[in-house]
Parts: structure tokens; C-alpha cells; sequence
């Protein structure tokens, strides 16, 4: 009977869901919005090779800050519906190819995430995919290494700094800026070399360390988490 009702449900929201996909048709242009944001002023204006992600970080910046907010308020309720006492715990013992592995895996993932979120202005990336490739080289280290000493108190001043510098860049944008989270607040550079796009690359560097700390203590909360059994 239990699966015949999942069954039933799946059904219904395929019944739901049939009209949407029937009348759908792809855009043959961009709408106004986007046509605003690609108008050849407004790259200007932002001077950076990644569109998208200089959309997300000057135009759409206050929605970011809201993402990022949502992300802290997660890692936040996380760590207050998991937290308990550590005790010492009988692991089985990772393999010495696997120990080996992490050791060489592990710099190389966080220097990738590093660039992700360094060059987000510059090719596809930004602030939280870096964030989310820095987490997983937790991830691996805590599966590897599951004894070792994790330091939270530094990821949280890590993230709690991050977060105040991006606040305080938006504020300063609004300030002597434009408009809220304004990247011409610091030089705009040479169009397509690293130090370019303003305050874009150090805006998304702080929110990429910002996502990586938040994810890594939420990580390290499920890790270090004990059963009252």
C-alpha cells in the first residue's frame, strides 16, 4: 500500500507538472532585463570578461547577500541542532593509499577553489562554487583523517570576517559608489587581466571563503556528531 500511495503522488505531480513542459517554448531572445545587463555600456561599466557573475556581485548584489545570509542561517541551525560532546571513537583504519592519495589530492582541490573564486570575473566560477570546492577538500580530509584536530573557532572567525568585509564593501559602494555593492569603487583595470573589474575578484574571494568556512563547520558538525545509544 506504501507504494502504491508514492505511486499515486509521483502521478499526480506528473499531471501537475505535464502542462508546464507541453506549452513550453524557448526564447529566441533575451528579455529586457538581460538585454539591459549586456548592453555594451553596462560591460563597461563593470569591466568584466564573466557577465553573469558580475550581474550576481554589482546589479544583483543585495540578492547574494541574501543567499549568503540563508547559508549562515543554515550552518548556524545546524550547529545548534547537532552540537554535543565529542568522545574519543575505535575507527576503522583508512588505507595508506588512501591516506597517501589525500595528502597530494587535497592542495591541489583547495589551489582549484582558490582560483575558482580569484578568477569568477575572468571565466566561469565566482564565490560560492569556489566555496563549494574548498568544503570538499574537507570533506576528503575528515574522511581520511577523521581523528585529526579540527579547528572551528578559525573557520568561524574566517567566515564572520568575510562576512563583514563584504557587507562593509556593499556599504562603501553605496556610499561613494553608485549604488550598493558598486565595483568601481577600486580601479577597474585592464578589461581581462586578474586585477580587473574593480572590487569584483575581492568581493568574490571573501565570499568565497565565507561559503567555504560555513560548509566546512557544517561538515565538520555532522562529522563530529554522536549517537546517545
Amino acid at each position: 500500500m506504501k507504494n502504491i500511495f508514492i505511486i499515486i503522488i509521483i502521478a499526480a505531480f506528473g499531471v501537475m507538472l505535464y502542462p508546464l513542459f507541453e506549452d513550453f517554448s524557448g526564447n529566441d531572445e533575451l528579455s529586457e532585463l538581460a538585454s539591459f545587463y549586456a548592453q555594451k555600456e553596462n560591460v563597461e561599466k563593470v569591466n568584466s570578461a564573466n557577465l553573469v557573475t558580475a550581474v550576481v556581485v554589482t546589479y544583483r548584489g543585495l540578492d547574494t547577500l541574501g543567499e549568503v545570509t540563508i547559508l549562515f542561517l543554515a550552518a548556524a541551525i545546524i550547529a545548534f541542532s547537532l552540537r554535543k560532546h565529542s568522545v574519543e571513537r575505535d575507527l576503522r583504519r583508512n588505507s595508506e593509499i588512501f591516506k597517501t592519495a589525500s595528502k597530494v589530492l587535497i592542495p591541489i582541490i583547495m589551489m582549484v577553489g582558490v582560483y575558482i573564486f580569484m578568477n569568477g570575473h575572468l571565466s566561469p566560477g565566482g564565490g560560492f562554487q569556489g566555496g563549494a570546492v574548498l568544503a570538499s577538500a574537507v570533506i576528503l580530509m575528515l574522511l581520511a583523517f577523521p581523528n585529526i584536530p579540527f579547528n572551528s573557532k578559525l573557520f568561524a572567525y574566517t567566515e564572520s570576517i568575510s562576512g563583514l568585509v563584504f557587507v562593509g564593501l556593499a556599504a562603501i559602494g553605496a556610499l561613494i559608489g553608485s549604488g550598493y555593492l558598486d565595483n568601481a569603487i577600486l580601479p577597474l583595470g585592464t578589461f581581462g587581466e586578474l586585477l580587473s573589474a574593480g572590487a569584483i575578484p575581492v568581493i568574490y574571494s571573501f565570499v568565497g571563503l565565507k561559503v567555504g568556512a560555513e560548509l566546512s563547520n557544517i561538515l565538520n558538525e555532522f562529522q563530529s556528531v554522536q549517537s546517545d545509544n
